[in-house]
């Protein structure tokens, strides 16, 4: 059979070869999520705040020891934060008052 290319490259789409199979890096997902927490308290906050939850918990390696990048933390935290003031405030504007108290 006749062999077309390098002989060398038998799987072109093994692990090493495309960044794709990786994923992004942890320090970006937390960034990522920061940037989400803190949009979050102007717009969106129902669905940017579970996103940055999700980020930080990815950030940190899907664990709660060892070490811990500082962003990833400060996403999951603010993320929280943001999810939980989201629910309080769509709480508020549902009573029959259309007001928080």
């Amino acid at each position: 059979m006749a062999s077309f290319g390098h002989g060398t490259r038998r799987h072109p789409r093994s692990r090493g070869r495309t960044w794709s199979r990786t994923g992004p890096d942890r320090a970006t997902l937390g960034i990522i999520g920061v940037i989400c927490a803190v949009a979050g308290f102007f717009v969106l906050g129902i669905i940017l705040g579970p996103v940055a939850i999700v980020c930080g918990w990815l950030a940190m390696g899907r664990t709660w020891a060892g070490s811990r990048p500082m962003t990833a933390v400060v996403a999951l935290v603010l993320g929280a934060i943001d999810t939980l003031l989201a629910i309080i405030w769509l709480s508020g504007a549902a009573t029959p008052g259309m007001g928080m108290f």
